[in-house]
């Protein structure tokens, strides 16, 4: 990774064609001319939203080209829910559910493959250099998205994702395991959805395999600690999570 002060960043939001049609993906990179490693960043269940905007920023700033699809895109371009999809038992958050359980990993992966397609025609973009980013629903996305994508996603990280086991031949850490890149996992010791006692099954799997894989539970905190909107959030476990992304980015792509 580059050294030096973060960079200033452009952002645009453009309309790309993935697996299902036309899809809204938010991009960001360093100001000037240059070549750059691509992160791709799963957005979570809430959504796109300003605060996912403000995170692929911040890693644009230290030397990447940040890709940030609409997953939901296939219930309209430019979809977005409200902050209510937090409130427990809210309609709106009824409704993220719906969507969030709409998505596969295969289907995630095809619009992958479809993205990393349309930023062949960006020249900023160094797609031999690729980085995988999810958040909660999207935790699993990245580490499969380290196994499908061999050779050109070098590094994933999964941080409080769900789903990450699943007992079935396809599971997300079976196929990490397979994958020959550099992996973190990070887990909130207090989180239901993602809870902490996988961390152990993890390891003991990616012990077995060829993966780079760090897995560590954060004490004390719980799900969504990294988000600086919900009452979750722990600015110290974030920035530790940010230093830690920032390191196996940097490693692996740089």
């Amino acid at each position: 990774m580059e050294s030096g002060e973060p960079r200033r960043c452009v952002s645009n939001e453009l309309i790309f064609d993935l697996s299902a049609g036309a899809a809204d993906v938010f991009i960001a990179h360093p100001e000037g001319e240059g070549r750059w490693p691509v992160i791709l960043f799963y957005m979570d269940a809430p959504g796109i939203r300003a605060e996912l905007h403000d995170m692929a920023r911040r890693l644009a700033s230290h030397g990447y080209l940040v890709v940030l699809p609409n997953l939901f895109y296939r219930n309209g371009v430019n979809l977005r829910l409200t902050p209510e999809a937090n409130v427990a038992g809210s309609e709106e958050q009824n409704r993220m559910f719906t969507l969030m359980n709409s998505l596969s990993v295969d289907a995630v992966m095809a619009d992958t493959a479809a993205l990393i397609g349309e930023l062949s025609n960006v020249p900023s973009a160094d797609l031999g250099r690729i980085g995988a980013l999810g958040f909660c629903m999207s935790g699993r996305f990245a580490v499969a998205a380290l196994h499908r994508f061999p050779g050109q996603v070098r590094a994933a990280a999964s941080i409080y994702g769900t789903e990450l086991i699943t007992g079935q031949p396809d599971s997300p850490h079976f196929l990490a395991a397979q994958a020959s890149g550099r992996l973190y996992i990070a887990i909130a010791e207090n989180d239901i959805y993602a809870p902490a006692a996988q961390a152990e099954p993890l390891r003991a799997r990616f012990r077995e395999g060829a993966v780079d894989a760090d897995v560590e539970v954060l004490p004390g905190v719980d799900h969504g600690f990294c988000f600086p909107e919900r009452a979750t959030y722990d600015r110290a476990a974030a920035e530790h999570v940010w230093e830690k992304l920032f390191r196996l980015f940097g490693s692996a792509l740089w």
